[in-house]
């Protein structure tokens, strides 16, 4: 062979060697990749030609796929609607990217999650056609329903758990929006649906309850402060005294810490641990958050699970208590100020946590995993304990403590005639000239807990007063329990 064409013959034998490199990597290494891209409509029209599978609550569909005459075989419809739209989100090929449970379940609903992978070779030897696993979800449609007309027109959020199991009952995050709009296939309307969704300023395919801007938690968050001095021995029970002054001198700085109405919270400038809850007396938070110091007060925050990343599947926006606090700033995050940050989610495990004598348990929201032909091929979860926030005696005490709040101080409204309910109301600053966010934490019935509940009604509720969560967010939690409760 002559020099030319040896020449020749080493060019072709590596080029063919790259091509062969090159799709080698396409096909395997990067398969994966290439399929997940919101551009390759290719991978989701391929997904459409298969039956996704269907998003259930109490046996009825919130979320499923209907035969249609076109190009992509199968529509995605939502019959839960605006109610659940923030739970299931959408399936929609003008958008690509699915949200919500669509998107973080997405391997079992289309039927390619790694759990199915015997199914789809028993369909592929018996000529069935592969078809997504349907979820059952934890969610009360009644807790739900009473969740959505309590918040009413007002932005926020509303979460209610199981505090025995973790199961997700309701979870509910104002404002809405309907997902059967973006999964039209009329593609020029589904693509005006989600520019309106995505550029409206009210952000309302944010799931509130687990993500978004997070909230300062206001007073819910003393029930945690309350839990760290117990828990840290600053004080015995909710007898033990503590300084209640109309103004709290804070260390290193000329500003003070004031109480809502300028006024002291007991005679002689003192208060009992129960009272302060009772009435939510800054000044005498403040002095434990002064007392505690930063590190303790993040330290008990973190055993409720503030910074931790859960998924339930869809992920959940860590809550935060900053780290390195100087005693000024302490002291304000000891009433949930400063720049504590938290999801409802996040204070719905709190009041949960003292009513399962200390214990908070993992939240999830799939009860089970169901075939085509609704064989179970997941069964519910076993509980998981995320943690041991407190001793069962703290959460003893801080369970009394939040009984005595409903029944003789800022809590009054979340009443329920015959049942005994524990609560804590909170009041937010966030914005300067913003009416604050009202809060709620609560759990009944008290003795024997079986519903534990979060709400946040942003800047005061529609009205936008300068009120308390006792006034606004505590009746929605009222009306949630007494859904779960006289089920």
């Amino acid at each position: 062979m002559n020099t030319p064409i040896r020449r020749l013959s080493v060019v072709m034998a590596a080029l063919f060697t790259a091509l062969l490199v090159a799709a080698t990597s396409v096909q395997f290494f990067q398969a994966r990749t290439l399929a997940g891209m919101a551009a390759n409509k290719r991978t989701l029209l391929d997904s459409y030609a298969r039956e996704r599978g269907s998003i259930f609550v109490a046996g009825q569909p919130i979320a499923k796929s209907v035969p249609v005459n076109d190009q992509y075989s199968w529509l995605r419809t939502y019959p839960g609607g605006r109610l659940y739209s923030q739970i299931t989100g959408f399936y929609a090929y003008a958008v690509g990217n699915p949200y919500g449970l669509e998107r973080a379940a997405d391997g079992l609903l289309s039927g390619s999650s790694d759990t199915l992978f015997v199914r789809r070779v028993t369909d592929l030897i018996t000529g069935r056609k592969t078809s997504g696993a349907s979820l059952d979800l934890t969610i009360d449609p009644r807790a739900q329903q009473a969740a959505d007309q309590a918040l009413g027109a007002s932005r926020g959020a509303v979460v209610a758990l199981d505090p025995r199991t973790g199961a997700i009952l309701a979870m509910v995050s104002h404002p809405q929006y309907d997902p059967n709009a973006l999964s039209s296939h009329n593609l020029g309307e589904a693509a005006a649906a989600w520019q309106a969704l995505s550029t409206d300023p009210t952000q309302p395919y944010f799931n509130r309850a687990i993500g978004g801007n997070l909230y300062p938690p206001g007073s819910t968050f003393k029930v945690v402060t309350a839990a760290a001095a117990l828990e840290n021995g600053l004080v015995k029970d909710g007898s033990s005294v503590l300084p209640g002054p109309a103004t709290l001198d804070l260390p290193l700085t000329t500003a003070t810490l004031p109480t809502e109405n300028r006024q002291p919270c007991g005679p002689g400038d003192k208060t009992t641990l129960v009272h302060a809850l009772e009435i939510s007396c800054n000044t005498a938070f403040g002095s434990l958050g002064l007392q505690l110091g930063g590190e303790k007060l993040r330290a008990q925050a973190a055993k409720f699970g503030f910074g931790d990343t859960l998924d339930v599947p869809m992920r959940v926006s860590p809550s935060s208590v900053p780290a390195d606090l100087n005693p000024p700033q302490a002291a304000q995050a000891a009433i949930g100020q400063f720049e504590v940050r938290t999801t409802p989610l996040q204070m719905a495990m709190v009041a949960a946590g003292v009513a399962n004598q200390g214990r908070v348990m993992k939240p999830y929201l799939i009860e089970q995993v169901r075939s085509a032909n609704l064989d179970v091929i997941t069964s519910a979860p076993q509980p998981q304990e995320l943690s041991q926030a407190v001793s069962p005696r703290t959460a003893d005490i801080l369970r009394k403590m939040m009984v005595s709040v409903v029944d003789n101080g800022s809590g009054v409204r979340a009443r329920i005639p015959g049942v005994a309910v524990a609560g804590k109301t909170g009041t937010a600053q966030h914005q300067p000239g913003r009416p604050p966010h009202a809060w709620f934490i609560s759990f009944a019935p008290a003795d024997n807990p079986t519903v534990a509940v979060a709400v946040v009604v942003e800047n005061g509720g529609v009205t936008g007063s300068e009120v308390g969560g006792g006034r606004i967010a505590a009746p929605i939690a009222r009306a949630v329990m007494e859904a779960v409760i006289r089920r």
